[in-house]
């Protein structure tokens, strides 16, 4: 973990580029992302700001430190309050509410790199947003195998996040029923 950042620090790894921390390994999880992608990463950040009154911190585009060998970078996140803020320290699994990903192209590398890890850590709820299909997949119940529980949701659909079940978005909200 030390060498992935002095890499950072050194600039060999870009403030700009997307990197997950996988085994150990540095890996370039998907190419560039779309104006769809942004847009529904801004919305659902944008939603949360509104709707949390300060109960959790959203973080965009933020690494957590999932153990030793494993940091990825999630598109969005829900974190424990914290009056520092994280400036400390870098967030781990037990400061970890919600776990959004954004997928264009890279729901198939989300699936099946990022969740399985996710769900060994802890991490009790991971969203992964398919766009090309429309649909939210929900992830809970993480086990050492995954999650045990998913549910997919599509337009007419509620979200309604484990950590704050007062807190409704519906899905079209986030990917309307005609993608444009």
């Amino acid at each position: 973990m030390a060498e992935y950042y002095a890499m950072a620090e050194a600039g060999i790894l870009k403030k700009e580029e997307r990197v997950d921390l996988l085994d150990g390994l540095v890996v370039d999880p998907a190419p560039p992302v779309t104006p769809q992608y942004y847009a529904v990463v801004n919305k659902l950040n944008t939603d949360f700001i509104l709707a949390l009154d300060k109960r959790a911190i959203p973080r965009v585009r933020g690494t957590i430190v999932l153990d030793m060998y494993n940091a990825p970078e999630a598109d969005l996140v829900l974190l424990r309050e914290r009056k520092d803020f994280y400036r400390s320290q870098t967030p781990g699994p037990y400061d970890v509410l919600l776990v959004i990903e954004v997928a264009d192209s890279s729901a198939d590398y989300d699936r099946n790199e990022k969740l399985p890890r996710y769900a060994r850590a802890g991490i009790p709820e991971v969203w992964l947003t398919v766009l090309p299909e429309d649909v939210i997949e929900v992830h809970t119940d993480p086990t050492e195998n995954g999650y045990r529980v998913t549910r997919r949701l599509r337009a007419g659909d509620v979200l309604r996040p484990g950590c704050f079940e007062d807190i409704e978005i519906p899905v079209e909200a986030i990917i309307p029923a005609e993608s444009s």
